[in-house]
């Protein structure tokens, strides 16, 4: 890995923007789907189940949308109270249309990744550990 892709920022927010408008372009509703158990996930206890909870984001079912780098924030109604809605990265698991359920899925990430910076230039090691797989994607259905 060279230090220009070190920095470089994660790919995660960009394809959910990218994802989000296809479906929009398609005249579908796009649906995310969140770990609510996640730090930092604010929606309210009611709209989850199991752990999980999905989430609307038509322009017509939200206001104020944010597709950030660090987290999706927007303010919906839930059983006709406004509430201001923060779903932090690492929580995203999949955005898909929820008329079809075309989309992306994404691997849960580990919770100690949210917290810790890449290391700098550390020299590599060779300790032997299999090599992991590469996240395989998968249609939402």
């Amino acid at each position: 890995m060279t230090a220009d892709t070190a920095q470089m920022t994660p790919t995660k927010p960009y394809l959910i923007r990218a994802i989000y408008d296809w479906i929009i372009d398609n005249r579908c509703t796009p649906y995310v789907l969140c770990d609510a158990n996640r730090p930092h996930v604010r929606v309210p206890p009611s709209a989850i189940k199991d752990g999980q909870v999905v989430l609307n984001l038509a322009p017509r079912a939200v206001d104020r949308l944010d597709l950030g780098l660090e987290d999706i924030r927007f303010h919906a109604r839930f059983s006709g109270i406004s509430h201001q809605v923060i779903v932090p990265m690492a929580a995203v698991l999949a955005i898909y249309a929820q008329e079809n359920g075309q989309g992306m899925m994404f691997p849960a990430e580990d919770a100690v990744a949210d917290t810790v910076e890449p290391a700098e230039s550390a020299p590599e090691e060779n300790t032997n550990k299999p090599i992991r797989e590469r996240p395989a994607l998968r249609i939402v259905k």
